[in-house]
């Protein structure tokens, strides 16, 4: 004798994002690493943690959100594709810039940075998302670009 099953409830559910706050950024456009550098600075500057940022931009590259990704610790921080990704699919990005600081430290990347970054940009790729850069902000207000470095 078959038992019967009880029904399961399924939800419907929809996607939002919701927007905390903005700032206005000027030029419109992100031209080179320093450009990003200077546009996530704020958002890194006397963090007492690693703050794991990602900015999504349009196809003109025009910055059109800034998401914080992950916050960890003094010197490292939980880093998965499908948290970077997430944002860059629901703000509908072209292609995305990666930030990270190093609170501790100088902005030289650690060979679990160099690691991650190139896990995202295979990601990226498979998903039709371009990683463009990897910016790490270091605690002197240095920084390090792994574009500018032909890392990426």
């Amino acid at each position: 004798m078959q038992k019967k099953e009880s029904s399961k409830r399924i939800d419907i559910v929809t996607l939002k994002m919701v927007r905390d706050s903005s700032i206005l950024y000027s030029p419109r456009r992100l031209e080179n690493p320093l450009d990003a550098a200077d546009l996530v600075r704020g958002f890194l500057d006397e963090s007492d943690r690693e703050k794991f940022i990602i900015i999504c931009l349009s196809i003109k590259n025009e910055p059109s959100c800034i998401n914080i990704a992950s916050i960890g610790s003094l010197n490292s921080s939980i880093v998965h594709p499908r948290e970077v990704f997430k944002i860059a699919f629901l703000s509908n990005a072209a292609s995305i810039i990666l930030a990270h600081n190093h609170p501790s430290g100088q902005a030289e990347p650690s060979r679990e940075d160099i690691e991650m970054t190139e896990r995202l940009i295979e990601a990226g790729k498979i998903l039709g998302i371009q990683v463009l850069d990897h910016i790490i902000i270091g605690s002197d207000n240095s920084y390090f670009s792994f574009k500018e470095m032909d890392m990426i």
